[in-house]
């Protein structure tokens, strides 16, 4: 009987740092999982550093090893997406190459997934990392469980087990401009939840900066969440609601001889205020119509340059 087989895809940017030491780690799981073939996939995400060379390195005395080389930068959801075109195994763990997550836990999550259970995720009760860096993902993580995925996770999480079932999901469904951890959660399924701290990040430097950090936030929320166009409705009637309020009231101060209308500050500020809502309405707008046209054009969320297997 052949052994089933368990893949771990692992996102690359700008890991040379890390690579040395997170291959033997992840090499080291055969131990525990004797009755499983593992496979490993790492997807170079237009690395400009030796990662793709240390890569390849490993490859050379590890058969098991796939390196999928993308074009260009296309970040970690997109290289996430990518990678599991490229999987062959009966589930698939994800895992950051940074090893602030702690390989080992997939061993917790595979017997999840014997028990029946097609998404299993690691998710975060703390985590080693700054107070800003703590306030950003627990903000953008209560936001996303208050106003876009109701029971999303608390901690979040990007460390994850999924059945091959869904990775043939993702694969069909290859959204661009979105949160593929939020993809697999909103996808249903049997899911189970293990708890970990996420550990301090001990080589390299992250390359996840604050813009990335807001466009998925931005991409999150127009993808999952309906808030920002309830949101424009809600300040339009307020807005309207305001103005009649305060017609009424000037009408009636005037003709009672409280009040003497004059002057343009008051309109000139009320004509300014709501330019600016408009303005901001208009960009909301914008990013839905945005991604409407970049999902009919067709045009690939990331091109694969060279597969090394």
């Amino acid at each position: 009987m052949s052994k089933k087989i368990f893949s771990i895809l692992v996102p690359i940017y700008f890991n040379e740092l890390n690579i040395p030491y997170t291959v033997p780690r992840l090499q080291s799981l055969k131990e525990l999982f004797p009755s499983y073939d593992l496979e490993f996939v790492f997807v170079d995400d237009g690395s400009k550093d030796d990662s793709l060379k240390l890569l390849l390195e490993e490859r050379k005395k590890d058969a098991s090893i796939k390196v999928i080389k993308l074009s260009k930068n296309y970040g970690s959801m997109q290289a996430i997406q990518a990678g599991l075109n490229y999987t062959s195994g009966d589930c698939v763990g994800i895992i950051s190459a940074d090893l602030q997550d702690p390989p080992e836990l997939f061993e917790d999550m595979i017997k999840c997934w014997e028990r029946g259970k097609k998404v299993v995720m690691a998710t975060r009760t703390d985590r080693e990392e700054s107070f800003s860096q703590k306030l950003f993902s627990n903000t953008y993580y209560y936001l996303m469980d208050r106003f876009a995925i109701k029971g999303y996770p608390k901690g979040g999480f990007d460390f994850v087990l999924i059945d091959k079932q869904v990775v043939q999901e993702l694969v069909l469904i290859s959204e661009k401009n979105t949160n593929i951890m939020s993809l697999i959660f909103s996808l249903g399924h049997d899911q189970d939840f293990i708890p970990y701290v996420r550990q301090e990040r001990k080589h390299g430097k992250s390359r996840w900066t604050f813009s990335k950090k807001i466009k998925l936030f931005v991409d999150s929320f127009v993808s999952f969440s309906y808030a920002p166009i309830r949101f424009m409705t809600g300040i339009g009637f307020a807005v309207a609601l305001l103005s009649f309020i305060y017609a009424l009231f000037t009408i009636v101060a005037y003709l009672a001889g409280y009040v003497a209308v004059q002057g343009w500050t008051t309109i000139i500020a009320l004509i300014t205020l709501l330019q600016g809502i408009i303005m901001m309405m208009l960009g909301i707008i914008g990013e839905y119509l945005w991604r409407i046209l970049d999902e009919t054009r067709k045009k690939p969320g990331f091109i694969v340059d060279e597969v090394y297997e």
